[in-house]
């Protein structure tokens, strides 16, 4: 009976542990290929319908959720896409390029857009202000430009970058904005005054990209040092530094609930970094070469990637914000605990924690010892488990790349026999 009950008492453990990873990994949900070059940059729509994309094949792309709705091409760049977003509402689309412009879309198959003209070099990012009144962009001229949604009309620049700009975003109040340089520097704007109120400096390499932590009170950067940087815009001090990455970091997205940073890299991965812990929570491997675009859903609840491979990916989360407690305990698969990269942090935590993250590990009563024992020997075999299931999922993905190399051989060789009966 007691052998029975153990059995019994296991299999419960390991449905429970089953469900736990099934709940709580990213796991890939879709993916889109139409890009005919590198993707740059991607945006969902605040209604998680559709998203865009931006590429170096000059179009923008808006994909559609449901498997039965076709995807619209936007021809009308006369260069490389770099940049897109929706406005909040979701009725527009905004994209920079190349080409110098910036356009608004409609995304819709009509494919109607507005061409903006002010800037004198490429556009390399755009933002809408968080009402979707104004937009905000960067660009290799070395300002940043602010314009007025509806009038379509340029109304002010900034200008204190010496060299080009690479990203500018709006904090989540819209009275500041932030800005990164090949000079070196992140600035911080007062938008109202249009003043630099401050510079923070990046002494090894340059931001690629910047954005607001949802609190509105730190910003993360993403540097060609291969390092992620989160700022305090108040006390200006560096809160953590995270050296995850062995290539280029071209990307990075939080949270909406502002527990994890998403973060995109040439060296063909991403990270999601865990900011209340300071620590590495997963490495996501899914393109072949270097991942330029990521970012979160409104919700949080999905993320998407663009790659040097042209390909678009749909992620689901699997931790909400109501399930940020879950998700913030679970380590990188690829990493065990005692393993795991640290942020260096400041001695004072710099983010507010959800509630439910400062429950105490204490328990009220004491384990009778024999429970203790059983207990123990049932986690001993959960830690076998679960280095077994690690060791098939690395044997699947070898036999997975090796399944596409042979069909690969295969399509070469139909085409080659094809190409010799046509001779």
């Amino acid at each position: 009976n007691s052998s029975g009950l153990y059995i019994f008492f296991f299999d419960c453990y390991l449905l429970f542990i089953e469900k736990h990873y099934e709940q709580s990994d990213p796991t890939l949900e879709r993916h889109f290929k139409g890009h005919r070059d590198n993707v740059t940059s991607v945006d969902f729509s605040c209604n998680m319908k559709q998203i865009a994309t931006g590429s170096m094949d000059s179009c923008v792309m808006i994909w559609n959720m449901k498997p039965q709705m076709r995807a619209y091409r936007f021809d009308g760049h006369k260069d490389a896409v770099l940049s897109v977003q929706f406005s909040p509402s979701g009725h527009l689309v905004a994209s920079t390029s190349r080409d110098k412009t910036v356009r608004l879309w409609v995304p819709s198959m009509k494919a109607e857009s507005t061409a903006f003209r002010a800037h004198t070099a490429t556009v390399r990012s755009v933002n809408f202000s968080g009402d979707g009144q104004t937009l905000v962009t960067a660009s290799d001229d070395k300002t940043i430009k602010v314009w007025t949604v509806h009038r379509q009309k340029f109304l002010f620049s900034l200008n204190q970058h010496i060299n080009w700009v690479r990203c500018a975003k709006f904090s989540p109040d819209d009275r500041l904005i932030v800005s990164s340089s090949d000079d070196k520097t992140i600035k911080l704007w007062d938008k109202n005054s249009r003043e630099c109120i401050h510079s923070f400096y990046e002494h090894a390499g340059y931001a690629n990209q910047v954005d607001f932590h949802p609190s509105g009170t730190c910003i993360a950067a993403a540097s060609t040092d291969n390092s992620v940087k989160v700022w305090d815009i108040r006390s200006h001090k560096m809160l953590q530094h995270y050296q995850v990455h062995s290539g280029v970091v071209n990307s990075l997205s939080f949270h909406p609930a502002g527990n994890f940073l998403i973060t995109a890299s040439s060296d063909s991965t991403m990270k999601i970094l865990d900011l209340v812990e300071g620590k590495l929570l997963y490495t996501l491997h899914g393109h072949q070469g270097p991942v330029t675009g990521v970012a979160f859903s409104r919700t949080g609840e999905y993320f998407a990637s663009g790659g040097s491979d042209e390909q678009v990916m749909v992620w689901k989360t699997n931790f909400d914000s109501a399930d940020c407690s879950d998700g913030v305990r679970l380590q990188d698969k690829t990493t065990s605990s005692s393993q795991a990269p640290q942020a260096s942090t400041t001695a004072y935590p710099p983010f507010n924690s959800h509630p439910s993250l400062l429950r105490s590990q204490a328990s009220d009563g004491g384990v009778p010892p024999g429970l203790a024992s059983t207990l123990e020997h049932i986690i001993g075999q959960l830690d076998i488990l679960t280095q077994t299931v690690s060791i098939l999922e690395q044997r699947l993905t070898l036999t997975e790349d090796k399944l596409k190399e042979c069909l690969e051989n295969q399509m070469e060789i139909g085409v080659h026999l094809q190409r010799q009966e046509e001779a």
